[in-house]
């Protein structure tokens, strides 16, 4: 009797006992299964994922053909065991003496595709150029992607080009190639060419072109193909609904990627993921955690990758305790062996500032990535560890692991707050020589480092060969300028923004008001804070206030300054009071003086340089009562000025000195300094302004 029926209905309804009862009957009955029965009894111990079973009849099997191999072949490469199929396929070949067919070659594509094997791809392409006369679309399309994800998109392409009537998977492969190698732009090119030659349009193209979008950030072609979609009534599957939330959150628009998922019927977790992520990249914290809390009260189990995303919201949104939680959570999952999700968590710790935590994660990692090292370096930088920052570099190194852009915009940004501008030079040419300069983000950290080490004509030499150009970007070199009273430099650059198309933010305006002060224009400081919420819809900051006070007061006009302050809609904080303190100083304003410093006080009661400005006032007016009460205030609280420090750099070694205590090999000839430029001062006719000097010993 024929076993054949049996198989497959065991195969269909995955009953393995049974099969192997089948099986066992076939040996029972000591006949020599032929080679079509065997088959049958590999496909289904292979479908069944028995593949020891599977590789044991193969390896008895006293007769094989052409569908054995490709069998075995095919399933190995499918279920991912990928150099075990390349290995059956050499066998096959070299062993057997078998030609492979259409099912045999993709297998073995699929399998060079997975491993990134572009030699052994070509030497199969080669030997069907050799051996087949016509090779099937099958094959073609397996070609166009084998090149296309191992990056040698050319070679995709003429493959593409010798295809006389590519189907819509050969289209759909290319586009998908071309923007997996970021080739946005050629890759859109290529799906309006399918659609002028007629080719009909499914939800593969789609999806390939919004990600194509998205990392454009091309809104208004991401909306037109919105629209095709809807009008060609494609099915919103989750691929689909996936790619459009995460095409509007990265164009920055969160009420329509909200809308997108909203209209989905029951979204797959990839969907509540990509959700999760938009929230958390466009600062809507709070809206990504009351997501994750709908998530876990659905029937869907959250996925390493929504816990990733998740973390970021914690973060931003400084809940400790619920982040702790998550931390529980992922650890009873078993997701802390993802290295991605430890990643994650360690730059949770490190925003929420618990340095400690984040170590000891990092300590308790099986392994450790230039992610990793990276997180761990830049939470030391943002906690002004410096030195625990540089120790880490070189641990990092000291494993093999080479800086990548993260790690060197982590190590100019140290070199930039110390500031050590050896030490930035120096990285400057690490820089260089992986051509990392080029990269607008390590771009902008060497325009950061340059600007905050004094060194402006190296800052701008930086930006004006940097290729490409971001916000931040602009943005640095002209609070650079503005920073250092450069305030015609700096609204140059601002112009040059506007005239380039470059929307500002809230930062450009700090630094073009800041530029506006050091110049003392007013009129234009005013016009631009107008147009900061009139034009750009920018609601203005404190600091924003603050540069304006400041405008003011550098122009005497105190009570304008004050009248300003008091039409501000939000409350001013201590800075602002103390720009307008330091007005009425340069201006003697002693009345509106000291009500700024009782408004400091107010905020901050043991604010030291207040009560001293506020008893100088007093004594000034001749207000002894006040005055002495400040003293008495002072002195009951033990309020002390802090000490203010200079540095130098000198040979790669950092000397602090102050007024009274001077930490310096060299401190003799630093006197001899110090003492010369005060006789120049005096001599040049500085006259120091004794009724705001400090009265109280420290």
């Amino acid at each position: 009797m024929s076993f054949t029926p049996l198989l497959r209905a065991c195969t269909r309804s995955k009953s393995l006992l049974n099969g192997k009862a089948v099986h066992a009957k076939l040996l029972k009955f000591g006949s020599k299964a032929d080679v079509f029965t065997n088959n049958h009894l590999l496909a289904m111990y292979l479908k069944l994922n028995q593949f020891d079973d599977a590789q044991r009849l193969f390896d008895r099997m006293l007769e094989r053909n052409i569908i054995s191999w490709t069998t075995l072949i095919s399933t190995y490469s499918q279920m991912g065991m990928s150099e075990k199929a390349l290995g059956c396929f050499r066998s096959m070949v070299l062993e057997d003496g078998f030609a492979p067919n259409g099912y045999t070659y993709v297998a073995a594509l699929s399998a060079c595709t997975s491993l990134g094997a572009e030699r052994t791809g070509k030497e199969l392409h080669g030997r069907m150029y050799r051996t087949e006369e016509s090779l099937n679309s099958f094959v073609t399309n397996c070609l166009v992607n084998f090149y296309g994800k191992c990056g040698l998109l050319k070679s995709a392409r003429l493959v593409f080009d010798g295809i006389l009537e590519p189907n819509s998977v050969t289209w759909a492969s290319l586009i998908s190639c071309y923007c997996q190698c970021g080739e946005y732009e050629e890759g859109l090119r290529i799906f309006l060419l399918a659609l002028r030659v007629g080719r009909i349009v499914n939800e593969f193209f789609c999806g390939s072109v919004l990600n194509a979008c998205a990392a454009m950030k091309s809104m208004q072609l991401g909306m037109q193909i919105h629209s095709l979609i809807v009008k060609s009534g494609f099915a919103m599957d989750q691929f689909l609904v996936t790619g459009l939330i995460d095409f509007y959150a990265k164009c920055g628009v969160l009420d329509l990627a909200r809308r997108a998922f909203d209209e989905a019927d029951a979204p797959e977790l990839h969907a509540w993921t990509a959700m999760i992520g938009g929230c958390v990249q466009l600062g809507g914290a709070r809206e990504a955690v009351n997501l994750f809390c709908w998530l876990l009260d659905s029937d869907l189990k959250p996925s390493e990758q929504t816990f990733s995303s998740i973390l970021g919201a914690f973060a931003n949104v400084k809940e400790l305790r619920v982040g702790k939680q998550i931390h529980c959570r992922i650890v009873k999952l078993g997701f802390n062996s993802f290295s991605f999700v430890c990643n994650a968590l360690l730059d949770f710790y490190s925003k929420s500032d618990l340095f400690e935590e984040s170590l000891k994660l990092f300590q308790e990692m099986k392994e450790h990535d230039v992610v990793s090292w990276n997180t761990l370096i830049a939470g030391c930088v943002s906690s002004g560890r410096y030195e625990d920052a540089m120790r880490f570099l070189k641990e990092m190194l000291l494993e093999g692991l080479e800086a990548n852009l993260y790690t060197y915009s982590s190590i100019l940004s140290i070199c930039g707050d110390l500031p050590a501008i050896e030490w930035g030079k120096q990285s400057h040419c690490r820089v260089l020589k992986p051509g990392f300069d080029s990269n607008v983000v390590v771009g902008s950290a060497l325009i950061d480092m340059y600007a905050k080490c004094g060194r402006l004509v190296d800052a701008r030499r930086v930006f004006d060969v940097l290729p490409m150009k971001n916000l931040v970007s602009w943005n640095t070199m002209l609070v650079g300028y503005a920073q250092h009273g450069f305030g015609k430099e700096a609204l140059e650059i601002y112009a040059t923004m506007q005239s380039n198309g470059i929307k500002p933010n809230d930062i450009t305006f700090l630094g073009v008001l800041s530029a506006c002060g050091h110049v003392g224009l007013l009129d234009e400081g005013l016009h631009h804070f107008n147009s900061m919420t009139q034009v750009y819809g920018i609601t203005p900051r404190t600091d924003h206030l603050a540069c304006i006070v400041s405008l003011f007061a550098r122009k005497g006009q105190t009570k304008e300054a004050y009248g300003f302050i008091k039409s501000f809609p939000g409350e001013p904080d201590k800075v602002v009071w103390r720009c307008l303190l330091s007005g009425c100083k340069a201006n003697r304003d002693f009345i509106l003086g000291k009500y700024a410093a009782e408004k400091i006080l107010g905020i901050d009661p043991d604010d030291t340089s207040a009560y001293i400005v506020l008893s100088n006032i007093y004594a000034e007016l001749q207000m002894w009562d006040e005055t002495a009460k400040m003293r008495k205030l002072i002195k009951e609280k033990s309020l002390k000025k802090e000490t203010g420090y200079s540095w130098t750099e000198l040979q790669n070694k950092i000397y602090t000195f102050s007024a009274c205590n001077i930490m310096s090999l060299q401190e003799s000839y630093l006197h001899q300094v110090l003492t010369g430029l005060t006789a120049q001062l005096f001599d040049s006719g500085y006259v120091p302004d004794v009724m705001f000097s400090l009265q109280f010993e420290e």
